[in-house]
């Protein structure tokens, strides 16, 4: 037996392993050789030589997010000066329950360490295809194929030609040849070394031996004044590329239904300069609309003012004032589903001024306020084409649960999500959300409400949960076709 792989370890186990290496200044792997020795020589040391601290409980993940099963990834560190976003993409993959190994190529260490890679993958650090600790057993080999993807970033215009032409002079290109692995290749170089013949057969090489590349972006590069075609993918848009060769795709549940979400603020302006606006950043409603639009669904996503990039495959419609995002709202009707995330101004003024409102010896220039249309309202008492679920969100600072299900009777929609927007939450322009779904009981009390409150999730897995709320709400009460 050349090798053996342990996988699924408790993370208890795993904390005494790391413990207990460190204690006797050896890697992880040569511990486990250590005890494994031991126990086959009898002399097992103590399992509690020391006092190994409780494993920290995992931070609340949705059950999509705990119920996806671990994967592994050789992560191949290429020599160049993205090689610093291979260390952001060690922690996108863990985040997404992908156990990392790197290796690092000798060009790969004038711009990483290997401790920094080690420190965040929690696994020791390959660098040399020599090496008398692992390849006694045929170490390369073991990382070729000991993984269920091998992942290069940044694959310089070298590693790539080793690639194509079947080099294997070092520990990478020796992994990269010896396995049977599907290969993702972030690719990064210079705009003219990606552009030059060479390289542009390589690639076409690459891509009929089934190699999978993500990239690259268009961008500036680090050297001044050059710009073009050659930036690394960002580590989230790699680790999204791993995960989908990674894993099957999700299932489907809401194909053949089109879902309307709004999200961001509204700017209501005062002047030509100034205006009314809420502090929201659009992050939550445009989680939901991918999500959605990973449900399966035809998404209609309705923004106000946001600094964020469209998703990917959503029908957006950007829009400044309550009354646009009302006017599109409305046009974009009938749906099956309607989510409204957006934080809408109340109020705007009655007379937008003209031209830009002045100081004077007169004191502040009189604004006289009038309500804006109350587009949930609207749209939950709407006789016909009433979307058949309707969901609002409630953002509050106090009497959360409360003042949540008052808007739920008011407004006359089916659920509210209910969230604390205090400023000591971090709510508010940040990434994580703690929300409650309230909804009126089945076969309850005319007015009884329910309330479900999820524990401290990114906003990302908010989406995910309250998606998959709605399929499974779909599932149990099909919804007549929107028309």
């Amino acid at each position: 037996m050349a090798s053996l792989t342990i996988r699924k370890l408790d993370e208890s186990v795993k904390t005494y392993l790391r413990l207990r290496s460190a204690k006797n200044r050896r890697s992880v792997e040569e511990e486990v050789r250590v005890i494994l020795r031991e126990l086959i020589e009898g002399r097992e040391e103590p399992l509690t030589p020391f006092a190994v601290p409780p494993a920290p409980s995992p931070a609340p993940t949705s059950p999509r997010a705990s119920a996806l099963p671990e994967a592994s990834v050789t992560l191949i560190i290429g020599g160049g000066i993205a090689a610093y976003k291979s260390l952001d993409l060690i922690r996108r993959l863990k985040e997404r329950r992908v156990e990392v190994r790197c290796v690092l190529t000798k060009a790969a260490e004038q711009f990483v360490t290997p401790l920094a890679a080690s420190a965040l993958s929690h696994e020791r650090v390959y660098t040399d295809l020599f090496d008398p600790q692992s390849e006694f057993d045929a170490g390369h080999i073991r990382l070729a194929r000991d993984c269920d993807l091998i992942v290069v970033a940044p694959a310089t215009a070298d590693l790539m030609a080793k690639m194509a032409n079947g080099h294997a002079d070092d520990l990478a290109s020796a992994i990269l040849l010896a396995t049977n692995r599907k290969i993702l290749l972030a690719p990064a170089m210079n705009p003219l070394m990606w552009n030059n013949a060479a390289t542009r057969r390589n690639v076409a090489q690459l891509q009929r031996d089934g190699v999978v590349l993500i990239g690259p972006n268009a961008g500036e590069m680090a050297e001044a004044g050059e710009a073009g075609v050659g930036r690394m993918s960002e580590a989230i848009e790699i680790a999204t590329a791993a995960e989908r060769l990674l894993r099957p795709p999700l299932p489907r549940p809401l194909a053949g239904k089109r879902v309307l979400i709004t999200a961001g603020p509204t700017h209501e302006p005062i002047d030509p300069v100034r205006y009314i606006a809420n502090r929201s950043s659009g992050k939550q409603g445009f989680a939901i609309a991918a999500a959605a639009q990973a449900a399966g669904a035809e998404v209609i996503l309705v923004s106000g003012p946001v600094d964020l990039d469209d998703p990917d495959g959503v029908n957006v419609k950007h829009v400044e004032s309550a009354r646009q995002m009302l006017e599109h709202v409305q046009a974009s009707l009938p749906v099956d589903i309607a989510i409204f995330a957006a934080a809408v101004a109340d109020w705007r003024v009655a007379n937008e001024g003209e031209q830009k409102l002045k100081k004077t010896s007169a004191g502040m220039p009189p604004l006289q306020l009038v309500e804006n249309p109350d587009i949930l309202a609207t749209i939950s008492k709407l006789r016909d084409k009433r979307p058949p679920l309707v969901i609002g969100f409630a953002a509050e600072t106090e009497h959360l649960i409360d003042n949540a299900k008052a808007k739920l009777a008011r407004k006359g929609c089916d659920w509210i999500v209910a969230n604390d927007v205090s400023p000591a939450t971090g709510v508010m322009g940040g990434d994580r959300n703690t929300v409650h779904l309230l909804s009126r009981k089945s076969g309850g009390e005319d007015g009884e409400i329910a309330v479900d409150s999820w524990p401290v999730m990114t906003k990302e897995q908010v989406a995910i949960e309250l998606i998959a709320h709605v399929a499974k709400s779909v599932a149990d009460n099909p919804l007549e076709p929107a028309s």
